[in-house]
């Protein structure tokens, strides 16, 4: 707990507890002045008080280290760099203190800013041609998942339940699968031409059509998928309350991106796929191999490995396409993705595009020192016909640097020399000597000369005191 201040994080988790200073300090045995301290981070926190602590508050170890705080203090950051405000001189110490006094403002701040945004694009014209307007969920659906840690107990539990009735291995899981759609449900399960769809339930002619083009693991997921949408439905209901979607849209995505989860957690169960990454080491081919699932479906079961009392590595993950959208993202490490703009392109995700079906491992250190170790492949999916190009994304995750000689991925390297600088994002990065930059920090002035031209795109000066234009 050296790198991370925990102060932030005791006072929420006090004030979520509806805790006085004096009751949690006499339940830790110190004063209510020391305490104070501590959650001003003016005082260091032993060992045993930070074990007292998880007792009392009923919490793990990794809950303590400020992951929540630094992903909103993020946030910040990018929303008021954003020029279209117009803010001058907002200190990084405001930022840090909105934060962490006041974090319920500080969310709504980030939520009427991606409304904002959302009304801003809609006025500027984006419409189809019958001239009706665009409104995206998918960052309503991403939020709900990584507000809850990508983790859901109650499907969790549906999908051991069920596992255990079929009670067949990982190698005879697709068969066990179809054979409860058949006995259960009626349903026969065909695979051939499917005209513009890879999975179609025909529930009047009692039927699930999977396409043909699918390889075999995908067709088994897409049998998962339907019997968790017949057989689980309580338990997805149970994840989603209390959600209120502010769209139709929004609450479909997420209840598929939840009956997507159900699916992967009855093909690849919690307690036996934990024991298998930890003894592989978290080698994603060779969990995939063992499971009968794709690299992707393996890298995204490890990230939701956050159960109390039997936690995995908390990872990040995100998919990515060539032009930098990000399909995917779920982040247990505090990895604090850019949530409005472009990412690094220092960053190996990147990179990864260059060598199509080779695992690229990177260091990757960010400016305030939070170092990660990052693991990318590129995916590739079938063309619907010849001629047409197929679609190929990057699959990416990584883990704190701390929990990487857990990983395969880090042997042979040397984890300090090896690292890489990379940013949140150019617009909110100040590596000055950094030759990949897009764009000019917004947080610094230009240094324009025309007598001489500089090795990196931009050259700028330090803004003094908050932020420079």
């Amino acid at each position: 707990m050296a790198r991370p201040l925990i102060g932030r994080t005791v006072r929420r988790l006090r004030l979520e507890r509806s805790l006085t200073q004096q009751a949690l300090a006499t339940r830790l045995g110190i004063s209510a002045s020391y305490l104070n301290l501590i959650e001003h981070d003016q005082r260091a926190v032993t060992a045993s008080l930070l074990i007292k602590l998880t007792e009392v508050l009923g919490v793990e170890l990794a809950a303590l280290s400020g992951t929540a705080e630094r992903q909103l203090e993020s946030g910040l950051r990018e929303v008021l760099s954003d020029p279209m405000l117009g803010l001058e001189d907002v200190p990084e110490q405001e930022v840090t203190t909105l934060a962490a006094s006041a974090p319920n403002a500080a969310r709504a701040v980030l939520a009427l800013y991606r409304a904002w945004r959302v009304a801003r694009e809609d006025a500027s014209g984006i419409a189809l041609p019958t001239g009706r307007r665009i409104l995206l969920p998918t960052e309503e659906a991403r939020d709900f998942f990584h507000d809850r840690a990508n983790h859901f107990p109650a499907l969790e539990d549906a999908a051991e339940s069920i596992g255990n009735e079929l009670g067949s291995r990982p190698a005879e899981m697709n068969h066990a699968i179809a054979e409860r759609l058949r006995r259960d449900h009626g349903l026969t399960v065909l695979v051939g031409p499917l005209e513009g769809a890879l999975r179609r339930h025909d529930a009047a002619a009692r039927v699930l059509h999977l396409s043909e083009s699918l390889p075999r693991e995908s067709r088994g997921f897409q049998m998962a998928f339907t019997l968790m949408l017949l057989e689980a439905r309580e338990a997805v209901d149970a994840a989603i309350a209390g959600a209120e979607p502010s769209t139709p849209e929004a609450g479909q995505l997420i209840r598929i991106g939840l009956l997507n989860y159900a699916a992967a957690a009855l093909l690849m169960p919690y307690a036996p796929y934990l024991a298998a990454a930890r003894e592989l080491r978290h080698d994603i081919e060779a969990l995939a191999a063992r499971f009968g699932v794709s690299f992707e479906q393996a890298a995204q079961r490890l990230s939701t490995m956050q159960r109390d009392g039997a936690r995995g590595v908390p990872f990040f993950f995100l998919r990515v396409d060539p032009a930098g959208n990000v399909g995917k993202r779920f982040s247990a490490a505090g990895f604090p993705f850019a949530r409005f703009g472009g990412s690094c392109p220092r960053w190996v995700v990147h990179e990864a595009f260059a060598t199509p079906g080779r695992i690229r491992v990177q260091v990757a250190r960010l400016p305030d020192g939070a170092t990660f170790l990052t693991i990318a492949q590129t995916v590739q999916g079938r063309a619907a016909h010849w001629g047409e190009p197929p679609p190929v994304h990057v699959v990416a995750m990584g883990c704190d640097l701390t929990r990487a000689p857990e990983l395969v991925y880090a042997d042979g390297l040397d984890l300090e020399a090896a690292a890489v600088g990379i940013g949140l994002s150019c617009r909110l990065c100040d590596r000055a000597d950094c030759r990949s930059r897009a764009f000019p920090p917004l947080e610094h002035r230009l240094v324009l000369n025309p007598a001489e031209e500089g090795a990196a795109p931009y050259r700028f000066e330090a803004a003094s005191g908050g932020r420079g234009r």
